[in-house]
C-alpha cells in the first residue's frame, strides 16, 4: 500500500515536471526568425519581422500560413500549443510583428490579444480632395486601386450623385491594417460624412422651419466648406456662418477669396491677386452670385455644426484682424474702416520698412 502511495505520488511529480517543461519549451523556444517571407519584407536588419494572418483562418491554416513566410514550426505543434493555451478558437487575422526569436507562446498570445500592425491616415479639415488623393495614394501600406481614377470615377464608385467627391469625405484619423485597399478609407470617409451631414441638415431644418436660404443637404456642405476655410478661430465658425446666410438671404454675393483660390486650383501659389478675382470662373464668389458648384474643401463636424445654426448677427461683412480673428462689420464704411485700419495701414508699413 506505502509502495502503490510512493509510486502514485512519483507520477503525479513526473507529470507536474513535464507539464512544467513543456510550458518551459514553449516560451522559450525561439521560433521566430529575424526576417519574414513576406514579400514587402525588406529590411535584413531588423529585429522583428512582420507576418499576415487571413482572415477566417482555423490552428491549422494560420500554422501553413506562417511556415510559408519562415516560422518552421510543424502544424501539430502549433496546435498543440494553441489548445494547450486556451487560444485554439481565439487567434485573429491581421499583420503582426514578431520580435526575432520569440517563443511559440508568446506569438500565441499576441495573436489571441490582437495585437497587431495598424496603420493611419489622416484626412484633415479643409483638405482639398487633391490633397486627400496625393495623401492616399503616397501610404506605402495600402494597396492602391483608385489612384489611377478619375474624379468622376472615384465618385461614381462611391455611388454618389455628384460628379466630385470634393466635401464628401469627413476629416479624421481612419486605422487600417497593412495592405487594406485604398478605396476602404474613401468608402468609410464619405459613410463618415453622410452620418454628419444628415445630422446637421436635420439641426438646420428644426432651426429654420421657414425661410430656408439653405436648400438641400449639399449646399449646407458647400457652406460649411467655405465656413472651414474662412474660419482662424473656432469660436468665430458661427458668426462666419451668420455672415454667409445673410448675405445670401439679401441676394449679395458672397465675395470669400477660398472660393476663388479653389477656382484657381493645386497651381495656386498662395497669393491672390487682383487678376484673380476679376477672373470668371464657376467658383468665383465675386463676379457670381449664390453658392459655388461644389464643396471646396472637407469641412469639420463644427463647420457642418456652423453651416446649420449661423449665431444671429447684423453683421454682412467681415476681414482678418491678423492675429488669427475676424472684425465683424454690418455696413461697408465700417468694413471699409476695418479693411484700412488691419489690412491696408499694415501692408503700407510693410512695404516702407522693406525699403
Amino acid at each position: 500500500m506505502a509502495l502503490s502511495k510512493r509510486f502514485w505520488g512519483l507520477g503525479f511529480v513526473s507529470l507536474i515536471g513535464i507539464i512544467c517543461l513543456y510550458y518551459l519549451v514553449l516560451f522559450t523556444w525561439g521560433v521566430v526568425p529575424s526576417k519574414s517571407n513576406l514579400a514587402t519584407q525588406s529590411d535584413v536588419t531588423t529585429v522583428a519581422a512582420r507576418f499576415k494572418v487571413l482572415p477566417k483562418s482555423g490552428v491549422s491554416k494560420i500554422a501553413n500560413q506562417l511556415q510559408g513566410q519562415g516560422i518552421m514550426v510543424p502544424t501539430w505543434v502549433f496546435q498543440i500549443g494553441a489548445r494547450s493555451l486556451g487560444v485554439g478558437s481565439s487567434l485573429k487575422p491581421g499583420t503582426y510583428e514578431f520580435p526575432a526569436n520569440a517563443s511559440l507562446g508568446s506569438l500565441l498570445l499576441q495573436m489571441a490579444r490582437g495585437d497587431r500592425v495598424r496603420e493611419v491616415v489622416k484626412i484633415i479639415p479643409g483638405m482639398t480632395i487633391w490633397q486627400v488623393r496625393a495623401a492616399i495614394d503616397a501610404h506605402p501600406a495600402l494597396i492602391h486601386e483608385t489612384n489611377a481614377l478619375s474624379g468622376e470615377r472615384l465618385a461614381k464608385l462611391l455611388g454618389l450623385a455628384q460628379p466630385s467627391v470634393e466635401g464628401w469625405l469627413f476629416p479624421d484619423t481612419y486605422v487600417f491594417d497593412p495592405d487594406d485597399l485604398d478605396s476602404s478609407i474613401y468608402q468609410r470617409a464619405y459613410v463618415g460624412m453622410q452620418k454628419q451631414l444628415g445630422s446637421a441638415w436635420d439641426l438646420y431644418v428644426q432651426g429654420h422651419p421657414k425661410g430656408q436660404v439653405l436648400k438641400s443637404p449639399y449646399q449646407l456642405l458647400i457652406l460649411a466648406s467655405i465656413i472651414e476655410k474662412e474660419t482662424g478661430q473656432a469660436s468665430e465658425r458661427g458668426l462666419i456662418s451668420g455672415v454667409f446666410h445673410n448675405r445670401l438671404k439679401k441676394g449679395m454675393m458672397l465675395q470669400t477669396d477660398p472660393t476663388v483660390i479653389y477656382g484657381i486650383g493645386p497651381q495656386f501659389d498662395g497669393n491672390i491677386r487682383k487678376a484673380d478675382l476679376r477672373r470668371d470662373t464657376p467658383y468665383n464668389t465675386y463676379m457670381r452670385y449664390g453658392l459655388p458648384p461644389t464643396p471646396i474643401a472637407m469641412p469639420s463636424k463644427e463647420s457642418l455644426i456652423a453651416a446649420a445654426q449661423p449665431t444671429p448677427t447684423d453683421a454682412l461683412y467681415f476681414v482678418a484682424k491678423g492675429n488669427g480673428s475676424s472684425h465683424f462689420s454690418s455696413s461697408l464704411k465700417e468694413h471699409e474702416a476695418a479693411v484700412d485700419r488691419y489690412q491696408r495701414l499694415p501692408a503700407q508699413s510693410s512695404s516702407k520698412s522693406a525699403k
